[in-house]
């Protein structure tokens, strides 16, 4: 398999920047996802890593080899695409094999005993010989990720494989994929909008921001300790408040929002923010709707709720507080207009103030 680097990858078309000194490094074997929202530069990352696109400035190694001016036909890459890319006129079979026509199959196999390999560690195992029309979306995009794999490529590249199926589908083959790759321990770079599934199947998760990345880490780390405002809000529900420190001891910080004032423990997320925090300084930390419940007696505040979602196991209530947005999540919908609720002081997480807003190229 193969350790992926990238140092300082920019990508600039005409006036425009779409990456701006990307770095990232990708361990053997890991399942490492790229995740933004749209035109934040993701696709051309992995578009890059491929050889599909040249980077403006920057390094793109595998292992200890650079890649710059490497054709994609040599990079030992598979890639799957949104689309799924399927010949409509040859057969799942020789889809499959089509991916060994410049490349050998793994020493000591034939091209049909791999084909069959494939198939079966796909689930498809017995369709060979259907065309791609007489299967289901789902089935498809196994297929194609079936073909990326035939040669047994060092680094699989999965472009939104899944944004083309419906929920259930999605989730079903999500799990077949991280299966998959956990079988195989190839690398895999993942690439998706969708905070949900980056969660859910990646080793780690690189959050992309207007051609940047603002941070890499754990899926539990990056929902529990987001490293800036925009990660906090765009990976999963959150609740983001902005005031004055008001005072600090070793580990407790004393804020004023809005008028009220929260005591909250940060732990190491102080660190993350800046120990240099002081009385006046401007703050900003996040609090998960789970945590902000009716049972805590501790930084309580009352909520106008505006709307509620029944989602199964809970309920999404949207409200307000002061003018500031409110998530919830609560066991029953709420019985009443308003709702006092509160947050222990340690559920409570800095995160970076937003600098000067940057363009979403």
């Amino acid at each position: 398999m193969t350790d992926l680097t990238l140092e300082g990858v920019s990508k600039v078309y005409g006036e425009t920047t779409a990456l701006r000194g990307i770095d990232l490094a990708v361990e053997d074997g890991e399942f490492f996802t790229l995740v933004g929202p749209s035109g934040c530069g993701k696709t051309t990352t992995l578009r890059t890593i491929a050889g599909f696109e040249e980077p403006t400035a920057g390094s793109v190694r595998f292992d200890d080899r650079e890649m710059t001016g490497v054709p994609p036909e040599d990079r030992d890459v598979g890639v799957v695409f949104q689309n799924y890319a399927l010949f409509p006129h040859m057969t799942v079979a020789e889809n499959v094999g089509y991916g060994l026509r410049f490349r050998d199959p793994p020493a000591g196999t034939t091209r049909e005993e791999r084909i069959l390999e494939l198939l079966e560690l796909v689930d498809l195992a017995g369709m060979g010989e259907r065309r791609p029309s007489q299967l289901s979306g789902g089935q498809r995009q196994r297929v194609s990720l079936a073909r990326a794999l035939a040669p047994e490529p060092g680094l699989l590249l999965l472009d939104e494989p899944m944004s083309a199926l419906d929920a259930r589908l999605r989730e079903t083959l999500r799990r077949q994929v991280k299966r998959i790759q956990s079988e195989l321990e190839i690398t895999t770079i993942y690439v998706t909008h969708d905070q949900e599934e980056a969660l859910a199947i990646s080793d780690r998760v690189a959050v992309v921001r207007a051609g940047t990345v603002e941070q890499v880490g754990t899926p539990k780390e990056i929902y529990r300790r987001p490293a800036t405002r925009f990660v906090a809000e765009f990976i999963g529900d959150n609740n983001v408040f902005e005031g004055e420190v008001r005072t600090r001891s070793s580990d407790e910080l004393r804020v004023r929002v809005s008028g009220r004032e929260f005591d909250i423990v940060p732990a190491d997320s102080l660190a993350e923010a800046g120990t240099g925090l002081e009385s006046g300084d401007r703050l900003a930390f996040c609090v998960r709707p789970e945590a902000l419940t009716p049972t805590v007696e501790t930084n309580r505040l009352s909520v106008t709720v505006e709307t509620s979602e029944f989602l199964g196991e809970t309920v999404r209530v949207h409200g307000r507080w002061n003018g500031t947005p409110i998530v919830l999540r609560l066991a029953e919908p709420p019985d009443a207009d308003e709702l006092t609720v509160g947050f222990a002081p340690d559920g409570a997480h800095v995160v970076e103030l937003e600098s000067d807003a940057r363009g979403n190229d």
